[in-house]
């Protein structure tokens, strides 16, 4: 009971970027960018105060670290911009599509054997971001959005490829966190926008507590789980961010986001089955 507690609140987490990103956007005055400088700069105090904890120091930049830095800032700007017109849900859809089919081309990229399910997994959610895609008709994606998101999504899925060998993965994400955020803050030197009150709390709230927090949670639940039950209860995220995005911003819910989040959840879940099954 206490795992199921856990890992729940941790995909409770996840979907809270997606929520707290569009709220804080869906103003006007609240700066993509100036978003994403703070809500990385919230995870960093608070990863760096777990990690001080523990009495250990950040390890220097190595290879693993400026590719897990590079990708985060390519996730975390992406993830902003794009939030900027797609629905909080519509928007997770596109990321989690997007990880799985980096993360399975960075399989074959890797040399690693392919079963035939995964192909056909990776075949299944590749054709549910082609309904979003496409142009006309209800609820076509933003096409700017739509590629914003999926820069995200390429450097999630980077990001959790180049993870995997961690021996640590707190101190990790604290130190991709803490290199990270002068990428990320870069930006802002030729275009540096306001933001409203709100959108600093909401910006705080996503970096420090469901990023931040939401990592850490994460990465102790996940050697209880396992990996396939940790990849499969992920598929959660994008049904409780479309739920949220219902109750709390008023989007709709069309025929073509169903069908393409059916198609999406079920190529992940496909490529997830047993082989042996």
């Amino acid at each position: 009971m206490r795992l199921f507690v856990l890992t729940t609140f941790a995909m409770l987490a996840f979907a809270a970027n997606s929520v707290l990103t569009r709220i804080a956007l869906l103003d006007d005055q609240t700066d993509p960018l100036t978003f994403a400088a703070i809500r990385v700069f919230a995870g960093v105090i608070v990863l760096w105060l777990l990690v001080g904890r523990r009495g250990v120091r950040v390890q220097v930049i190595n290879r693993a670290t400026l590719i897990g830095a590079l990708s985060l800032t390519t996730y975390v700007l992406g993830f902003s911009l794009a939030y900027r017109t797609l629905d909080a849900g519509l928007g997770a859809l596109v990321l989690f599509g997007g990880v799985q089919i980096t993360m399975f081309a960075g399989a074959v990229i890797g040399g690693a054997a392919v079963p035939i399910l995964r192909w056909i997994g990776a075949a299944v959610a590749l054709s549910g971001l082609c309904v979003l895609f496409w142009p006309g008709g209800d609820a076509a994606i933003d096409l700017w959005g739509g590629i914003w998101m999926a820069a995200a999504a390429l450097g999630w899925g980077i990001y959790s490829l180049n993870g995997r060998g961690a021996t640590c993965p707190l101190i990790a994400t604290a130190g991709n966190f803490l290199f990270a955020l002068p990428l990320v803050a870069l930006p802002m030197i030729w275009y540096a926008g306001g933001t409203s009150g709100a959108g600093v709390v909401l910006a705080v709230i996503s970096g420090g507590i469901t990023s931040g927090l939401g990592y850490a949670l994460w990465y102790s639940v996940m050697p209880a789980l396992g990996a396939t039950r940790a990849a499969v209860v992920q598929l959660s995220v994008p049904i409780i961010a479309i739920a949220a995005g219902v109750l709390l911003l008023a989007e709709p819910v069309t025929a073509r986001l169903v069908m393409a989040g059916l198609l999406v959840i079920g190529g992940i879940a496909i490529s997830l089955f047993p082989r042996n099954a």
